[in-house]
């Protein structure tokens, strides 16, 4: 076990932070524990040389490596399946009904490795059947971790990941990879756009979102990064739009202009 000083923790906490919005000052533990194995393998000795390592490694993006080891929760289809009944039941049919659009815009933002943005690619696909064709139901999907990133654009699961998925919609949206593993039909993968985003970035994008899914992402954040954050969803959303976030999660701290729905759902008025 490599044990990290007070100048490494608070030189690598304070990076991160400044730089991710991820506030690390009081996981050290976790820090500890997610990349002491990890630093030894590489052949250092210390956090520090470690660190400057990662700040200065451009082949192997190994600050995004760190970032991803640091925040990456377990993730799997059908998580917090709450959520995706009431995207289903109220937000489709919101979409299509009352604005009487056919250009889907949904943000999974946090998406990790890919299990959220193709649940819900595989509920749109579900929900608009036939009709699909005549319809943009791509899902932006984003992460600032580039190895998380390329884990979902592969689209190759264990079985057992997918143990929540109906089996109809197995042999509907995933191909056999090998005797254990399957992957994404090249129908469901081209329903998902993935792009690398850093939530501290200005939202530059050229339409309004109907829906945004941002779950189990912003525990990393202070509560005034959180506030930042949860304002530029606000803007980026487009009036009466839903945005979900994780089931610990909460907003009651700060001020916002988000209408509470049920817990961890809200819409924009």
């Amino acid at each position: 076990m490599i044990y990290i000083n007070d100048d490494e923790f608070k030189a690598i906490t304070s990076y991160i932070k400044e730089n991710y919005g991820v506030n690390l000052t009081h996981k050290r533990p976790l820090i500890e524990g997610r990349l002491s194995n990890h630093i030894a393998n590489l052949g250092f000795d210390s956090y520090m040389d470690y660190f400057n390592y990662a700040k200065n490694d451009i082949v192997n993006d190994e600050m995004s490596i760190l970032i991803n080891k640091l925040t990456t929760n377990h993730t799997f289809f059908f998580r917090e399946n709450e959520h995706f009944d009431f995207y289903r039941n109220q937000v489709l049919p919101w979409i299509k009904n009352e604005l009487k659009t056919t250009d889907l815009r949904v943000w999974s933002a946090g998406c990790s490795s890919g299990q959220e943005p193709y649940t819900l690619a595989m509920i749109t696909m579900d929900y608009l059947g036939a009709n699909a064709a005549g319809w943009d139901h791509t899902i932006l999907a984003s992460d600032i971790s580039d190895k998380v990133l390329t884990i979902a654009k592969n689209g190759i699961y264990a079985r057992e990941e997918l143990d929540a998925v109906p089996d109809d919609w197995i042999t509907k949206y995933f191909n056999a990879y090998d005797n254990k593993r399957f992957i994404v039909s090249e129908r469901l993968r081209k329903s998902v756009a993935y792009r690398n985003f850093n939530l501290l970035a200005p939202f530059k994008f050229k339409k309004p979102f109907q829906c945004v899914f941002c779950r189990n992402v912003m525990i990393y954040f202070d509560i005034p990064t959180k506030q930042a954050i949860v304002k530029k969803f606000y803007d980026a959303l487009e009036p009466g739009g839903y945005f979900m976030i994780g089931h610990s999660e909460s907003l009651s701290a700060f001020t916002h202009e988000f209408k509470y729905i049920k817990p961890s759902i809200y819409q924009k008025t």
